[in-house]
This record gives C-alpha cells, sequence and structure tokens, in this order.
C-alpha cells in the first residue's frame, strides 16, 4: 500500500471508532496511560478528539504545498466538534482523505509547524498517529480495539524502519517485550511503546 492509501484507511479507522462515542463518554477524562503530549495531561475525550480534528483538518492544506503561514495559523484554532462532533469530525476526515486520495507526488514538500518534510515522511508521522490513536481510543471506550490486517501491516511497514530515530526524540516511549507468536498489532503496539 502507498503512504496515501495507508493514510485514508487509518483516518477512517480513527473515524470509525470515533462514531462510537456514546454521550456520556464525551466529557469523560483520558486515562494516563494513552500517549499523549505534555500539554495535554490533562483532557476530556472531546478535548483529545478536537485535537484530532485540528490536525485532520490541516491536511488539505499541507498536501497542497501551503505554508501554515500562506493558510493562517490560527484557521482551524478552537472547537471543530460543534453541536454533532462525529458528523463534524467525519466532515473533516472526509476532506482530508479526498486531499490525500488525489495525491501523488510524495517528494513534495510538505510545510509543517515543526519544519519542512518530504510528503512521504508527513504521512508516516500522521499515519502512525492515526492508526495507533484509533486503538487507543477504541480501548478507552471500551469498543473492538483490532485494527484491519491490512492497516496494520502498512503501519507496521512504515514504522518499523523508523521506530529507534523516533524514539530518541520522544515520539514512541520504551519498546514493550512482545512475544514473538503475538499477533503483528501486538508487535506493533510493543514497537511503539504500548501494552497490548
Amino acid at each position: 500500500m502507498s503512504e496515501p492509501e495507508v493514510f485514508v484507511q487509518a483516518d477512517r479507522a480513527l473515524q470509525r471508532v470515533i462514531a462510537q462515542i456514546t454521550d456520556e463518554q464525551w466529557s469523560s477524562k483520558v486515562p494516563d496511560w494513552l500517549p499523549r503530549g505534555a500539554k495535554q495531561a490533562d483532557l476530556t475525550l472531546r478535548e483529545l478528539i478536537n485535537y484530532h480534528a485540528y490536525d485532520d483538518a490541516w491536511v488539505p492544506d499541507m498536501l497542497s504545498g501551503k505554508t501554515m503561514d500562506q493558510v493562517g495559523k490560527a484557521k482551524f484554532d478552537g472547537d471543530l466538534l460543534g453541536d454533532d462532533p462525529k458528523a463534524s469530525f467525519a466532515a473533516i476526515v472526509d476532506k482530508a482523505c479526498q486531499a490525500a486520495e488525489q495525491f501523488t507526488d510524495l517528494d513534495m514538500i510538505v510545510h509543517c509547524s515543526f519544519g519542512d518534510f518530504p510528503a512521504r515522511d508527513y504521512f508516516w508521522q500522521i499515519n502512525q498517529f492515526r492508526a495507533l490513536r484509533a486503538r487507543d481510543i477504541a480501548k478507552v471506550i471500551g469498543a473492538d480495539d483490532q485494527l484491519p490486517e491490512d492497516l496494520v501491516q502498512g503501519i507496521w511497514d512504515e514504522v518499523s524502519p523508523n521506530a529507534e530515530a523516533w524514539r530518541k526524540i520522544g515520539v514512541f516511549s520504551a519498546e514493550v517485550t512482545i512475544h514473538e507468536s503475538a499477533s503483528l498489532q501486538d508487535k506493533l503496539l510493543g514497537l511503539t511503546g504500548r501494552q497490548p
């Protein structure tokens, strides 16, 4: 699978999980075990999902080659979920997936807030973020946390060559030892510092 194809699978997997959040769960606190940035220490599930909506909202502009300054750094600030968070999130995912489906130049430079990267590298970052978060949120809300096998393989192929380099810059926690007979999803979780 190409990087844009993995993106679409990962983003759709995240959307499917978010569609299962119950009304009561939106205001629940995110458990401490769920990986997140230092500035996201005390979040509700809605705030966490809004961050994902924010991240996804940038995808079409990033894949068009625009800088954040050209787009307007504050364009997607604030509450993106509104009164119908599931529908709002789905609409943002649709736009991001459409942009990815039309994208072909993996060597094009994407202008992220933290630097400029070839589109291939940008996809590697955002693909694993979405796929792993789909699994994490599913676990939080008590839904099935098994990702599609082809998505797991696609993320494994992108993450495994880069895992140690990303671990050194704080993307992943220390690797968790997983039995060699475990499923590829469990191995991916261990590689990225998660307990299956």
